[in-house]
């Protein structure tokens, strides 16, 4: 089922319109309107109103047919390619601006003042984080617990995408889905870092994880970045602005400044340890349930 939930994706991408998560997203922002308090338990009491409906009706949806489409909605392999390319483009035909607005739709930094390079470093962070968020943590829940489990992480980490900021409106509104992302995302995130080591420079890229990985904010994102980052013998990381404030993240990997031809570097890596995942799959298939 994921060969052909992979497939189905690759195919032809993502919906373009009447996507279930953008609804998803509509309907987390009507249930904060009516519920937000600044509190945990308030936080609480919105996710699980959010989330526990759908992975109930997602125990009933184990068939085939069913189960293949929602993990074909879940990951977003081709469209990480496409939002990619859109920053890489035009960054390579020297049109600095229209690839500022383009690395700005994907990433939550300010990118107006960004030059070649930062909007380089933007756009291949983005891809190899949401190299774990959109395709191997969604695949990780699916193969470990079905519908129910990939419907949980994809609608849990699109709620930590509305809520999960560390500000004063939802530093306590927000905990739960920041709090249970981090979770489901612990042991895929790893998965996704080792990935990248066994498709990259491998020896680079686990010297980064394991020195640099912790220093993140996230600890998910950290080592799914560093190892990304060494994989690629790139210096991603450093000082970015976010909403109007300097934030002086720490480096990660080692090597030379991004530029535009990394961004296709980074999907290229992202795809081959996709089908690294899946030749696993294959491979454990057959040994385990078919033996």
């Amino acid at each position: 089922m994921v060969l052909l939930a992979v497939a189905l994706d690759a195919a032809v991408g993502e919906p373009r319109r009447w996507h279930p998560l953008v609804g998803f997203g509509r309907w987390a922002a009507w249930l904060e309107s009516r519920l937000y308090r600044p509190s945990r338990g308030a936080g609480v009491v919105a996710l699980m109103i959010a989330c526990v409906p759908f992975v109930i009706v997602g125990h009933f949806l184990e068939g085939i047919p069913a189960a293949v489409l929602i993990l074909y909605l879940a990951i977003g392999g081709h469209s990480l390619s496409e939002h990619a390319a859109r920053v890489a483009e035009p960054l390579a035909r020297g049109d600095l601006e229209a690839s500022r607005a383009a690395v700005g739709r994907i990433v939550s930094r300010h990118t107006d003042e960004l030059d070649a390079a930062g909007v380089s470093r933007a756009a291949v962070e983005s891809v190899l984080e949401n190299g774990n968020d959109a395709i191997f943590g969604a695949i990780f829940w699916f193969v470990v617990l079905g519908v129910p489990g990939v419907l949980l992480y994809r609608l849990v980490n699109t709620l930590d995408a509305c809520w999960g900021y560390r500000n004063a409106r939802y530093r306590r509104f927000g905990w739960a889905a920041a709090r249970l992302d981090d979770l489901l995302n612990y042991l895929p995130a790893r998965l996704t870092a080792l990935s990248y080591a066994a498709v990259g420079r491998a020896s680079l890229a686990l010297a980064s994880w394991r020195e640099q990985g912790r220093l993140w904010e996230s600890p998910n994102a950290g080592p799914v970045m560093a190892a990304g980052a060494g994989a690629l013998a790139l210096r991603l990381g450093g000082p970015a602005v976010y909403h109007g404030q300097w934030r002086q993240r720490p480096w990660l990997g080692a090597g030379r400044d991004p530029e535009a031809e990394d961004i296709g570097r980074a999907v290229a890596l992202v795809r081959r340890a996709l089908l690294l995942w899946l030749v696993v799959l294959v491979l454990i298939d057959g040994l385990f349930f078919h033996a």
